[in-house]
């Protein structure tokens, strides 16, 4: 049976069926929203982006349209180059200040052009970050032949032209302290960080690992501290004792985080994510501390936050890192993704550029935390409300499924740049829960083209129609609304805007006031 389409929404004052559901809940056949790209260029991605004077800049322009394509800048500073036939944007950017930038695509059927500000100084991540984390498809079975083919699939896919970003390798990498730097250096899976990080530059692409301050890994692997001066370690117990405060899972007395940060930098890793429980300021403070003395940009993306403890302090140690996160483990369920997504309200006042709060990863695609993978157990209008709710929080985007056995439904779902735009947009206001009653619930976040983009969700079981009331989102006057998943705009609207909506689905649209 093909899925159902059902549509609706009041358009000044006569209703037309026009929006649909997300598809069935069985994922064989789900609803593809999204058209596809066109042939002619379009330049992608945020409108701004972050470097420390003096770090080194690698930035590809996300671009999709037929290829070859050729690409070019005006207004670019002193000290950074665009090799045009990739995009790719490198060098070093030493002098402070914003730079405004036009950015160009140029194929066989036309050109576009965007205007792009890169800002040296103090902020790196002026938006979320977006990329792939190996944890939630591979976890312990990652080794480096499969960080690398995932890179190589971004690339395939055509996901890096819509932004997606960096190839993060997560618990379970490290082997034992050594080298130049008396550093955790790699273990067997991983036999050459180095190569693997100059193969994931070499794609454009950005390379992060993963560390804890204490003295063992939730995966029971090297941390980043010990007992003793030299950082030697053994293997932990097989089972994680039940208090976590006791060795191995608490920081240790000797911290090796400048070692590590120095190693991390030699390698040209761009992203740490470094994991405890509780996240404190001293261990943030320090690990901030070594990454800048590297002089390489490398986000510090701070993980988990189980107990919740972290939004008690979060205004104190927000400053040091990038992101941080809200929320414990993510599953492909309905009840950890919506529990984790629609209670993220008090964390709002904190996020903003370069300061994410970080819901966790997403999982739609063939997940499956080990070797055996299957899809996510997500139905088609959870995964778009997933993606739809995470990209109004301005939160980060990683992917956890595994990039080379992408189906088309997860590509479509990943590649709408209408919607990641939302994410992307440069104040990264996120957005905010404006009425919520019997599990109904609108969501709104300012743009900054004066837009409003509204998401309606259905949490509820049953079908249902949701209604935005324009009193409620505090604006006025004709809107034209723009179906952000279909990509169309579906009308002029006054007072409010209402569809019926599937259970557990959205529908989500940006306001444009009609002058």
């Amino acid at each position: 049976m093909q899925p159902k389409t059902r549509f609706g929404f009041r358009c000044t004052g006569i209703l037309i069926l026009l929006l649909a559901t997300a598809g069935s809940a069985a994922f064989s056949q789900p609803a593809i929203l999204t058209p596809p790209a066109p042939d002619t260029p379009r330049i992608n991605g945020p409108n701004i982006f972050g470097v420390r004077p003096g770090s080194p800049v690698l930035y590809a322009i996300p671009a999709t349209g037929r290829r070859p394509m050729t690409f070019s800048a005006t207004g670019l500073p002193p000290g950074l180059k665009l090799d045009p036939a990739t995009g790719r944007v490198t060098g070093i950017l030493n002098q402070p200040g914003n730079y405004d930038v036009v950015l160009r695509a140029k194929n066989s059927l036309g050109e576009t052009e965007k205007k792009f500000r890169l800002v040296a100084g103090d902020l790196i991540a002026l938006t979320p970050p977006m990329g792939w984390n190996s944890w939630n498809c591979w976890a312990g079975a990652v080794d480096q032949e499969k960080v690398l083919s995932s890179a190589r699939a971004m690339i395939a896919s055509g996901l890096a032209e819509h932004g997606w970003t960096y190839i993060n390798i997560d618990d379970t990498w490290q082997g034992r302290r050594g080298g130049k730097f008396n550093a955790i250096q790699p273990n067997e899976k991983f036999p050459d960080l180095k190569a693997l990080c100059d193969g994931i530059h070499g794609l454009g692409l950005k390379a992060g690992i993963y560390s804890t301050p204490w003295v063992t890994s939730y995966a029971r692997h090297i941390g980043g501290s010990a007992e003793n001066p030299a950082g030697d370690w053994t293997n932990a117990p097989t089972k994680a004792p039940r208090n976590k405060k006791v060795l191995p899972y608490a920081v240790g007395k000797y911290s090796f985080a400048t070692n590590d940060a120095a190693q991390w930098a030699e390698w040209g890793v761009d992203y740490l994510k470094y994991d405890w429980n509780p996240v404190e300021l001293p261990q943030v403070v320090e690990m901030a501390g070594a990454l800048r003395a590297t002089k390489r940009d490398i986000i510090l993306s701070l993980s988990n936050n189980s107990r919740d403890r972290l939004l008690d302090h979060i205004a104190e140690i927000a400053p040091f890192a990038q992101s941080w996160r809200t929320t414990g483990d993510i599953s492909d369920s309905w009840d950890s993704m919506s529990g984790i997504g629609f209670s993220q309200g008090p964390w709002a006042q904190f996020s903003g550029p370069g300061h994410w709060n970080d819901p966790d990863m997403l999982v739609v695609g063939r997940v499956g935390w080990g070797p055996k993978l299957h899809q996510t157990r997500l139905t088609p209008d959870e995964q778009y409300t997933h993606i739809s709710l995470w990209c109004l929080l301005s939160a980060p985007l990683l992917i956890g499924c595994d990039l080379e056995k992408l189906d088309a439904f997860t590509l479509n779902l990943l590649s709408n740049d209408e919607v990641l735009a939302l994410d992307q947009d440069a104040p990264g206001k996120p957005a905010v829960r404006i009425t919520s009653q019997n599990d109904l619930d609108v969501f709104a976040k300012p743009l900054a083209d004066g837009s409003l983009a509204v998401g309606l969700f259905n949490r509820s079981a049953t079908n249902s129609t949701v209604t935005a009331n324009f009193s409620d989102l505090k604006i006025n006057g004709k809107q034209t609304a723009r179906d952000l998943w279909r990509q169309k705009d579906i009308g002029t609207f006054s007072d409010k805007f209402e569809a019926p909506i599937a259970a557990h689905g959205v529908v989500l649209v940006r306001l444009i006031p009609n002058p």
